[in-house]
């Protein structure tokens, strides 16, 4: 949209990795160099690392375009794989042949290995290039340092260089990563750029896309250093959206106040995507308090009518327990006769108390058997009517 209005032919500050754009600053061209060499030596990995957005993967482009001849590369771009799944990107990338049908860990690396040890005769290296490497599984990483294991008896036959994001150094320096990190030989961290460094890098890329002159002044360098702390795809953005609102503002370079609204578009977008992850996961922890308030609410009347019911049914018990027995009702007076028992009526027992009878002798004990079902004892009747 503003090209022409600069004298642009593109768009200088996409943050596609382009070649033709990198920017070699001090740390950049060491990095590069590392790498370079890494692909000379025939020892173990070679590790770089940097934040996100530092101009890694630029890197790896320029790589492909500078590697020696003798060199053979395979570039593997995506992590999340099994490592049945990596071996065999691998040997896509080689363009090794096998059957996918069939295919196992133990025929892909035998596969590899012929591979391998042909371009070894034919005086070729074979060099694996992982990106994104802090995304890998430990499986896939254990798999890996087996792969440094196809080796002759003089040098390797697969040189690995691992790229990745700082994750990867912590994952690296873990215990049951020991012998994987062992087998690092060269190491080396990104940084970003620095003031100086900045307004190189906005002439150098200007410049490639046409421009024959500087579009930002001495004030809008500062504001691009503090807004992006030196993270070149974040200096993109800005610097981008800053010529956008200069050409807008039909201005013909870019001041500090340019780039300030700049950055605060940039910045907060940045910022609310990474901060809808949070609210996403803050929302979801809300939902379960809710869940568990609402589950909690719907149970207590259920609770606490069993517990009721559980109450009145123990107190219940209890009153039972310690409640009087009552007394027997007493029983009515009995009269014997002829084997007969008969209650006493009211008028009998008036009539005895009104003209007791005499006691009758008592019996011998012969009679008592043979009269056991007499008349009775009077002293009972007595009692009965007093």
């Amino acid at each position: 949209m503003y090209e022409s209005y600069f004298g642009l032919k593109e768009r200088p500050f996409s943050i596609a990795p382009d070649p033709r754009y990198i920017y070699l600053s001090e740390s950049h061209e060491e990095a590069l160099a590392h790498l370079l060499f890494g692909m000379q030596e025939g020892g173990g990995f070679v590790q770089l690392t940097g934040e996100v957005g530092t101009g890694k993967t630029t890197l790896v482009r320029t790589l492909l375009e500078q590697h020696p001849k003798n060199v053979e590369l395979a570039l593997v771009f995506n992590p999340k794989l099994s490592p049945l799944e990596f071996v065999a990107a691998i040997c896509d990338e080689l363009a090794i042949p096998y059957d996918q049908a069939t295919a196992t860990l133990k025929t892909l690396t035998d596969a590899l290995n012929d591979k391998l040890l042909k371009n070894y005769l034919d005086d070729r290296r074979t060099v694996l290039i992982i990106d994104e490497a802090q995304a890998l599984s430990i499986d896939v990483l254990e798999q890996i340092r087996l792969l440094t294991n196809l080796e002759t008896t003089r040098e390797k036959l697969l040189q690995i260089i691992l790229i990745g994001q700082p994750e990867l150094r912590q994952t690296l320096a873990r215990q049951d990563m020991r012998q994987l990190a062992q087998r690092v030989t060269d190491i080396y961290h990104l940084e970003p750029l620095d003031p100086v460094e900045i307004r190189n890098y906005l002439t150098h890329r200007l410049t490639i896309a046409g421009a024959n002159k500087s579009l930002y002044n001495d004030g809008a360098i500062k504001a691009i250093y503090r807004a992006s702390g030196g993270i070149p795809r974040i200096i993109n953005e800005i610097a981008d959206k800053a010529l956008l609102a200069a050409y807008v503002k039909e201005k013909r370079i870019v001041d500090r106040s340019l780039v300030k609204q700049a950055a605060l578009q940039v910045l907060s977008s940045r910022k609310e995507t990474s901060a809808s992850g949070i609210w996403w996961g803050v929302a979801a922890g809300f939902a379960m308090l809710a869940a568990l308030f609402a589950a909690f609410y719907l149970y207590q009347p259920l609770q606490t009518r069993t517990l009721a019911l559980w109450h009145e049914f123990t107190a219940g018990k209890a009153a039972v327990a310690t409640a009087p027995k009552p007394e027997p009702e007493p029983l009515a007076p009995m009269l014997v006769s002829n084997g007969v028992s008969v209650p006493y009526t009211q008028e009998v027992i008036r009539e005895l108390a009104e003209n007791p009878q005499p006691p009758l002798p008592r019996p011998s004990r012969q009679g008592q058997l043979n009269d056991a079902v007499g008349v009775g004892r009077l002293e009972a009747l007595h009692g009965a009517a007093g």
